[in-house]
Order: C-alpha cells, then structure tokens, then sequence
C-alpha cells in the first residue's frame, strides 16, 4: 500500500524560504509521476509542481506559472522521498501543501483528479 507523509510546514516571514519533504513508501517515486499542490482556506485544490521520469531517463520538471523560478522540486531516490523548496515566499502562499502520486508516468498534465495517493498534507502560514 502506498503512503505518502509529509513533513517540514511551519509559519515564516514574507521573503523565508521553506523546504517541505514528502516520504514515500510501497511504490518508488522514480517510477511515478510526483506532483505537489497546495489548497488555501476556502479556495480549491491547486497543482504547484510536478516532477517524473522522461522517455530519455531524465527527471522533468513542471511548475504553475504563481510559483515558477521560486519553488523547485527534486527528488531523492535513496530516499524515496520529494522535496519541495520554496523560496521567496508570499502571504498569499499561505496554504495546506500536500504531496500526491500517479502511478502512471506519462507525458500529459498533471491535475489533483488524475493522482492516486494523497498524502494528509503539511500546513504553510507566511505572514507579512
């Protein structure tokens, strides 16, 4: 059975960086499509990023336009865990951050209603 645990949410200043961990367990995140997404109080669930494996064996990676060249994913073979580093960070990033898997990799996007596994998610607060 897959489990996905995440970990490192915290409150930060406007301008802190934050690096949240998703540990996985029952399915190599190598071999799955990894997304992260994020749901604010009273506002739907919204995909972030996106991190899996190429047809070239390469590891791509995909962000929302709100959070491209401040947030990077990487992974963690070893590990079997994401990460999902977030930089220059805004109020209104203030949100429930959850970690999901996709057991099919593919090519096509990635949104909450195609991932299979969620994990509980890991409470983000930046204030001004």
């Amino acid at each position: 059975q897959v489990q996905l645990v995440e970990s490192g949410g915290g409150s930060v200043q406007a301008g802190d960086s934050l690096r949240l961990s998703c540990a996985a367990s029952g399915r190599p995140v190598s071999s799955s499509t990894m997304g992260w997404f994020r749901q604010a109080a009273g506002k739907e669930r919204e995909f972030i990023g996106t991190i899996r494996r190429s047809r070239w064996n390469y590891f791509n990676t995909d962000y929302a336009d709100s959070v491209k060249g401040r947030f990077t994913i990487t992974g963690d073979n070893d590990k079997n865990t994401v990460y999902l580093q977030m930089s220059a960070l805004k109020p209104e990033d203030t949100a429930v951050y959850y970690c999901a898997l996709r057991e099919v990799v593919g090519t096509g996007p990635v949104t909450a209603s195609g991932m299979d596994y969620w994990g509980k998610g890991t409470l983000v607060t930046v204030s001004s």
